[in-house]
């Protein structure tokens, strides 16, 4: 057997949970979608998540330091008309 990078090698452990939550779960399976692809799925979704809110985290900890080391910071209606801006670009791209 060749080994492809894809290929699995590792095993997430079994999870046990209530008879109502496997039922809710099995309900919202996709067509030809098995309770492993959905929960490799969930997994890799939550670690993605954890690394966006990680990598935030640092940010502001990298920005508040800044502020506390210079005393300049960037006013908030400012930061907030930036953000409506690209907001309205993006709604504009996308034809709302």
């Amino acid at each position: 057997m060749h080994y492809d990078g894809a290929m699995k090698d590792a095993v997430i452990p079994q999870v046990r949970v209530e008879s109502e939550l496997r039922a809710s779960l099995d309900s919202v399976l996709l067509p030809g979608e098995t309770l492993s692809d959905f929960v490799e799925a969930a997994v890799r979704n939550a670690v993605e998540y954890r690394r966006v809110q990680t990598d935030f985290a640092s940010r502001c900890d990298a920005s508040l330091a800044e502020y506390e080391r210079t005393g300049v910071s960037i006013p908030a209606a400012q930061v907030i008309a930036k953000l409506e801006s690209k907001l309205a670009k993006r709604r504009k791209q996308l034809g709302g």
